[in-house]
């Protein structure tokens, strides 16, 4: 059957159901981290360090998966990955037995799931139309939100009944799903490009191009700013939300149910972001998201000692700006490198992106550990721990502008 006849009906809703699947396993330990924390007696570094060797097993695989899926497809790349990513996931719910285990377990884990990500974004990047490029972009990623959060929910709604190990069984059974419904969704794809013109891709020139292609990196460090903010806010607004929630005499699994529907809400962002990003542009979509989540988490912190309600509503705002332009940073990218060494472009925009995610949550736990030790009142820790994230993605708005000026130059759409 001729190229032009895909992708078919229905590839969209059933590629993003595939990430619904597949993105409960990233937020599992931060659903679990409070009770895991308080059954192994872990300091808060420690509990970040866990999270942290997700994103650094997860940066690992997409600088190299990227290169790969240039030269045998993404389709192949995707497909694999999503079935290692299904025997991750068992491995990790029954293999970890202490925090060495479990980061080592975990990082496995990010290791194979980064192959379902950067690859998901070159099949969207060749199977949707220019106009709704972001539109579908804004859809995969919030289709990982949507994972994020049913993944807290299952555990803010089962945590009494059901030991933290079988969660993460649970959690596994569902990444199995997704590999499962990854072979439907691959079916109404476009093919991968043809051999002959993935194998005139040298790695090394694209890997040269690209770093000194300065919009492409403009654009990376700008999702290096982001990732580090976000992979933070990933990790600990559960335990945060849990520790607001027991202050206000709820208990830990409605904390954690509370940054379930954090997550849930930014579904709303993904979407508004990419749809935003066709008809606005690309450049002023993520310099308004990116200032409004860094004033959210500057002030996040200091919150601690205000009502559920409004530590909750603040957890729902700050996640919905945070992920807002997400999807943005891949579909800009995607607008400004040629297709042929696209691959090698996520995949250097994944080390510095995941590179800063992978060690975010564990500079917020040494903060956090620090300001318990001298700080009179526990909530003041939450401020210096968040005040973290917020310094580290500074350089973000500055990486925008960059960009915004270079694509303009070029005569690109920023």
């Amino acid at each position: 059957m001729s190229d032009t006849s895909f992708p078919r009906s229905g590839w969209l809703p059933l590629l993003c159901l595939t990430r619904v699947l597949q993105a409960t396993l990233p937020t599992a330990w931060a659903g679990i981290m409070p009770l895991v924390m308080q059954d192994w007696e872990l300091r808060a570094a420690q509990a970040g360090l866990v999270q942290s060797a997700w994103h650094a097993g997860y940066m690992v695989s997409l600088f190299c998966v990227g290169f790969i899926a240039d030269r045998v497809g993404p389709r192949r790349v995707f497909g694999l990955c999503s079935l290692l990513t299904a025997l991750a996931a068992g491995l990790f719910a029954w293999g970890a037995q202490g925090p060495v285990s479990a980061a080592l377990l975990y990082g496995l884990a990010g290791l194979c799931a980064g192959g379902c990500y950067s690859p998901g974004l070159q099949l969207l990047a060749r199977n949707a139309a220019p106009a709704a490029r972001g539109r579908s972009m804004g859809m995969f990623i919030g289709a990982g939100s949507l994972g994020y959060g049913v993944s807290l929910v299952l555990v803010a709604a089962l945590s009494d009944a059901l030991h933290w190990r079988w969660l993460l069984a649970l959690i596994a059974l569902l990444v199995a799903l997704g590999a499962a419904a990854t072979g439907f969704a691959l079916a109404r794809l476009r093919p991968d490009a043809p051999p002959a013109l993935v194998a005139d891709v040298c790695l090394r020139a694209a890997l040269a191009r690209t770093l000194k292609d300065k919009p492409a990196m403009a654009g990376s460090l700008a999702y290096a700013a982001h990732c580090w903010e976000l992979m933070a806010l990933w990790a600990w607004l559960p335990a945060y939300l849990a520790f607001a929630a027991q202050g206000g005499g709820l208990s830990l699994a409605q904390g954690v149910a509370l940054a379930a529907l954090a997550h849930l809400v930014s579904v709303a962002g993904s979407l508004l972001g990419g749809a935003a990003s066709d008809r606005y542009g690309r450049a002023q979509v993520m310099l308004a998201a990116s200032c409004a989540s860094l004033a959210c988490g500057f002030a996040f912190g200091w919150m601690w000692a205000a009502p559920v309600w409004a530590v909750a509503a603040m957890g729902a705002l700050y996640s919905l700006l945070a992920i807002a332009d997400s999807s943005v940073y891949s579909t800009a990218l995607a607008d400004v490198v040629p297709a042929e060494r696209l691959g090698a472009a996520f995949s250097v925009r994944s080390v510095l992106g995941f590179g800063a995610g992978a060690i975010s949550p564990w500079v917020f736990g040494l903060a956090l550990d620090w300001g318990q030790a001298h700080y009179a009142l526990p909530g003041q820790a939450w401020v210096l721990a968040w005040s973290t994230a917020g310094a580290g993605s500074l350089l973000g708005p500055w990486m925008i502008r960059r960009f915004q000026r270079l694509t303009s130059v070029r005569g690109e759409k920023p």
